[in-house]
């Protein structure tokens, strides 16, 4: 059974060679990063734990770059999770590193993750995650131990810390959110995603997309083709702290020059056919609420009035909040299911990234993403119906046509 699991072609990828890695990219990616930050100290509340967020979530982006390029230079068996999720190494190891820091700088302040280390104990992969991590930086992890990564995965699992109905304070994590778009090698987005929960409030969060272009959401998919090199090497990072706006650079600005940071202002669309949309990747336009009014156009220069602009961006969600938070769509819009289960990782870095954008989240009622609803974990939260992501402008328009339409 475990060997039919590991030949499955379904959400593969191949195993990472550490050893073969180390002799080959040891001198590719620089780890020893330290980003400025374009807030003023005083004026932010929470500058040190935004500091070091942004530093883990670089530090994480190269991680994943590193292993993709190992990913996909050898051969090698296939992996694959329970629920057919694809999964890969970087998943696992984003979340040990990121983990790894944040308890040796702020150890009081709980992790809640996407992953545990079930999987890796199950399959004997920890020596393979463990691999990955020591050959990007072995100077720094040269006494971290197979057990280590493995205890730094679990702090993020939902066995680690019972929360309870008090206010808290904790960290909320997705190591590698869109990993189909991993898989992709540079040809699709996938983000780190990393923010800090205040008392049901996030103040700070940064998202890392290694992948990210400016134009790219703009393109097909035969132009995203042709332009496979020149995707390498590119991606941000966004940063927002409460009160003091939303943030983006270029991933790896600081190895070259200082940080040079550009502020974010979500699109000023008002009016809705002029709106550039986004959905999930696994949503038709036509089982969304608005497509009995507004039909989708993929080409920007043919959209006529009753037809909005459709952009291309996969994968996952956050990707989708960093497009509005930038400016670069107007809408994002998710249809929860009969039985939903979202996840609170995959929306709350999001969430403070476009509001301090100018944006406006909330669910289809038009009430605020309560992330403080799962008690006891604090992992899953449950929108009425869906989200809805916009640039504010156009955001009770919205509301207006999804509760005509759809009956919320």
């Amino acid at each position: 059974m475990a060997m039919d699991i590991l030949r499955s072609q379904v959400s593969a990828v191949p195993f990472f060679d550490g050893a073969a890695t180390r002799r080959r990219r040891s001198a590719t990616f620089s780890f020893n990063v330290r980003a400025t930050l374009p807030l003023p100290r005083q004026n932010a509340k929470y500058y040190k734990e935004l500091e070091a967020a942004v530093d883990v979530v670089q530090k994480a982006c190269n991680f994943t770059l590193h292993v993709q390029s190992s990913l996909f230079s050898i051969d090698g068996k296939v992996i694959e999770k329970n629920d057919q999720t694809p999964v890969t190494v970087a998943d696992f190891g984003v979340q040990a590193l990121i983990s790894l820091e944040l308890n040796k700088l702020f150890p009081s302040i709980p992790l809640v993750a996407e992953e545990d280390s079930a999987f890796l104990r199950s399959r004997n992969l920890a020596g393979t995650v463990f691999d990955a991590i020591t050959a990007t930086d072995s100077s720094t992890y040269k006494s971290l131990t197979q057990d280590d990564v493995l205890e730094a995965i679990d702090r993020g699992s939902k066995e680690a810390f019972v929360f309870g109905p008090k206010p808290a304070t904790y960290w909320l994590l997705d190591p590698i959110d869109g990993t189909r778009g991993f898989l992709k090698a540079g040809k699709a987005f996938y983000v780190v995603g990393l923010a800090l929960v205040v008392e049901g409030e996030v103040v700070i969060g940064v998202m890392g997309c290694p992948t990210w272009k400016e134009d790219l959401s703009e393109k097909s998919s035969a132009e995203i083709d042709e332009e496979w090199d020149s995707l390498n090497g590119s991606g941000t990072v966004m940063v927002a702290h409460k009160g003091c706006g939303t943030w983006m650079k270029s991933l790896n600005s600081q190895l070259k020059s200082p940080d040079v940071w550009t502020r974010c202002f979500v699109d000023g669309s008002d009016v809705i056919h002029k709106a550039r949309f986004c959905i999930s990747d696994s949503e038709k336009w036509e089982a969304l609420p608005l497509s009995p009014l507004f039909k989708a156009a993929n080409d920007a220069d043919k959209v006529g009035s009753n037809q909005i602009h459709l952009l291309r961006a996969c994968c996952g969600s956050l990707c989708k909040y960093l497009m509005v938070a930038s400016g670069r769509a107007s809408i994002f819009i998710l249809r929860a299911k009969q039985k939903p289960i979202i996840m609170a990782w995959d929306h709350a870095v999001g969430i403070i990234c476009v509001q301090e954008a100018g944006g406006k989240v909330t669910d289809w009622n038009g009430s605020e993403i309560d992330l403080a609803a799962d008690r006891d974990g604090r992992r899953v939260i449950y929108p009425s119906d869906g989200i809805l992501v916009t640039n504010g402008h156009i955001h009770d328009q919205v509301l207006q046509i999804i509760y005509q339409t759809a009956g919320v």
